[in-house]
């Protein structure tokens, strides 16, 4: 009984597919304007920021290890991090260049 009362319609209206899907919709639009869509954009800019390294940009790993680039390859890059050493580290591990940053004395 109380079942029959609860889905009964208004008399002289019916059910409307799209107001039962429009909060549905706008969670959607919602975390895709305030989420997805910036986090693209985070990734698009990082992916132009590793692809214009180039030799003599000082540079900061993933792992915090600061250093100059001696050498950039397709996949990798050499990495300066004192006179005369070298090490070899991906570019997915480079995360910032150092020439906005404060410098320290």
């Amino acid at each position: 009984m109380i079942d029959n009362l609860l889905m009964m319609q208004p008399e002289g209206q019916e059910a409307n597919p799209l107001m039962s899907f429009l909060p549905l919709l706008l969670i959607v639009v919602v975390f895709y304007f305030f989420m997805i869509r910036p986090q693209m954009k985070r990734q698009k800019e990082v992916r132009k920021f590793r692809e214009s390294l180039a030799k003599g940009d000082k540079v900061v790993t993933t792992g915090g290890i600061y250093g100059r680039i001696v050498e950039v390859k397709e996949t990798t890059i050499i990495l300066e991090v004192a006179k005369d050493i070298n090490i070899k580290v991906d570019k997915n591990g480079i995360i910032k260049d150092m020439s906005d940053a404060p410098q320290q004395r």
